[in-house]
């Protein structure tokens, strides 16, 4: 199965439990902790060593993920012995896709040439809710091919506001 497939599969069904339970945002903290933990490179070798006993494994997860809840744990713990490791990043993100959406966000992709600060993200933010009317969940990339300026991407709307693309329409004005 495709670790794609597989952490859509298990996001939904963890979803489920969240959502019956009320318990939608703990459930996120957790899962961002076990990515976290388990996206470690040497936290990830150890763990699929055949060398470690199951028993062994269980008290390293245990002592890794100590404070989230015991079903999240119970969650980790499987995905150890079912060597799934691989597929926290997607289940999170799945995860994060379904919450947002129950709760009425959407996610804003803004990608810049340099970082952006706290503020200018907040700033940025505040002004593309007001133009989409929803509440944003923000992330961030950086591009530098893009000079200047920010790209934004909303659902499935884009805006342009790149030095790049701008340059590029006026040297296709000038021909």
């Amino acid at each position: 199965m495709a670790k794609g497939v597989s952490g859509k599969r298990h996001a939904q069904a963890v979803f489920q439990i969240a959502s019956d339970s009320g318990t939608l945002e703990e459930w996120h903290a957790d899962l961002k902790r076990i990515d976290e933990v388990f996206s470690n490179a040497d936290v990830a070798r150890l763990l699929d060593s055949p060398k470690l006993s199951h028993a062994t494994k269980r008290e390293v997860v245990a002592n890794l993920l100590s404070g989230i809840s015991p079903v999240a744990l119970n969650l980790a713990q499987l995905l150890v012995n079912k060597k799934r490791l691989d597929i926290t990043s997607s289940l999170l993100a799945e995860y994060e896709r379904l919450m947002n959406s129950r709760l009425g966000r959407e996610t804003a992709i803004l990608i810049t040439a340099i970082p952006l600060h706290e503020q200018e993200k907040q700033k940025i933010a505040k002004v593309l809710a007001m133009l989409m009317g929803k509440e944003l969940v923000i992330d961030t990339e950086n591009d530098p091919e893009i000079l200047g300026g920010l790209i934004a991407r909303v659902g499935d709307t884009l805006i342009d506001g790149s030095v790049r693309t701008t340059l590029l329409h006026l040297k296709e004005s000038l021909r």
